[in-house]
């Protein structure tokens, strides 16, 4: 028999905001944050900068919101379709009463749970102790042989072997081919790593392949190849992909090789470095032996002085040097002291026939001649000076002169019988003769006209 119910509107009423309240809480409180996986629908991308869309599989669907104050990573990519893992809280928009995810965290679908993976089982073994620098061992100066593991095939060994060629090709190299992807790539990888411990033929493995995703170098995560690579008593680096990448094998062995090739530039040195090193250290050699034999043919040579500094011989053919040097330091000073008296003298001579009567006179001859030369210049430039004056003064007269106004042209007109100088024409009547004097000659003429003048 059913409960009755008091289904009046007085009966306890709530409004719509306190339902939805109510609704909020039950599911914020009974649901813990977990994640979701499904596919992006409806994406939304307002100004404010938050993310609103609907995350579906292939039944049902829930609104999601993911607030730019939680975006981190690359959110910007995301698009409708894509398959994602949504980490957050189950809620409801109370103005809408709409049930939904508020996402705080969104990974791709596939590579985030591998994420997961690869970081527990970073956790883990790094708990172990097997990451720990004291486990890691040195690697071999310069290898006898060194192991490759890794697919025969791939691109890494090509590159692993191009540059160990290029730059020690005297280094022999092993492939122990494995599988480097794919379900079966982790024990294969075990496999050849056991033939290379148990052969014991090379002092240095490495171990890798190419670039590739997460999925791609998923084998060489794998817990059982991280052990076998901790354990191996052959030092071992690690060359898987790019420098980007990062896989367990990386943390487990010994060192960690940006790429394949880098791996082989770690373990060989250039040969021609080493060449160099080595034409360097013969050298040094050669200029060690070199200044070795230059210090004995040294003493040698003193012991011989030595030797031959005692022996009589020496001794008389050092008395007569002896000798020889005080018979030369006399002659010497002997020769000094005469030169100074000689120069003595030769002073002595030269202040007598200073006050000699003979070139008292000789000097008074000199100096008369000396004086009669200047008095004879004296006189040529006293003479030169007055002519030049004259000349002088000969031009100027002339500049002044009336017959220096004929020289331009002009002439002067005298009255032919009186030889007066005619200066107006009124002194002059027609019919008058007048005497014109040029420059060279006279003119004799008869006046015609009389005019300009009154």
């Amino acid at each position: 028999m059913n409960e009755s119910v008091d289904a009046s509107p007085q009966q306890a009423a709530i409004t719509v905001s306190q339902l939805n309240r109510r609704v909020k809480n039950l599911l914020e409180q009974g649901i813990a944050r977990l994640w979701v996986e499904g596919e992006i629908s409806n994406l939304a991308r307002p100004a404010s900068g938050h993310l609103y869309f609907s995350l579906k599989d292939d039944t049902s669907q829930i609104r999601a919101a993911f607030f730019r104050q939680r975006q981190r990573g690359p959110t910007l990519g995301l698009k409708n379709g894509d398959n994602v893992l949504a980490f957050g809280r189950v809620s409801i928009y109370e103005a809408r009463g709409d049930y939904q995810l508020i996402v705080e965290q969104v990974e791709p679908a596939g590579e985030g749970a591998l994420k997961r993976e690869f970081d527990k089982l970073k956790r883990k073994l790094q708990a172990e102790g097997l990451f720990d620098d004291e486990l890691k061992q040195a690697l071999p100066g310069l290898p006898q042989q060194i192991g490759v593991i890794t697919s025969p095939s791939g691109a890494a060994v090509r590159d692993i072997l191009t540059v160990l060629k290029r730059r020690f090709p005297a280094i022999p190299v092993t492939i122990y081919p494995a599988a480097v992807q794919g379900d079966a790539a982790p024990d294969e990888l075990m496999s050849a790593l056991g033939d290379a411990i148990r052969r014991d033929e090379c002092d240095v493995l490495i171990i890798g392949r190419g670039g590739g995703s997460l999925e791609d170098l998923w084998a060489f995560n794998n817990e059982q190849l991280a052990r076998a690579i901790a354990a191996c008593p052959i030092p071992i680096v690690s060359a898987v992909g790019h420098e980007v990448d990062f896989t367990i094998a990386d943390f487990v062995a010994d060192v960690r090789a940006p790429t394949p090739s880098g791996a082989a530039e770690i373990l060989v040195p250039d040969r021609n470095d080493w060449i160099r090193a080595i034409n360097s250290i013969i050298a040094r050699i050669a200029r060690l032996g070199r200044r070795s034999l230059e210090d004995h043919e040294q003493t040698l040579d003193w012991l011989s002085r030595r030797l031959f500094a005692g022996s009589p011989a020496t001794t008389v053919a050092r008395q007569r040097d002896w000798l020889r040097e005080l018979s030369g330091r006399l002659a010497s000073t002997i020769r000094t002291d005469l030169l100074a008296r000689n120069q003595k003298l030769q002073i002595a001579r030269n202040v007598m026939l200073q006050h000699s009567p003979a070139v008292r006179i000789e000097r008074s001859i000199s100096e008369h001649r000396s004086l009669s030369q200047r008095l004879a210049a004296a006189a040529r430039q006293s003479v030169s000076d007055t002519d030049h004056r004259l000349q002088l003064a000969t031009r100027a007269l002339h500049s002044v002169s009336p017959l220096a106004t004929l020289d331009r042209g002009y002439a002067i007109v005298m009255d032919a019988r009186s030889g007066q100088v005619l200066s107006r024409a009124a002194e002059v009547s027609p019919g008058s003769d007048i005497r014109a004097r040029l420059q060279t000659g006279e003119l004799l003429a008869t006046v015609k006209e009389v005019s300009g003048d009154s």
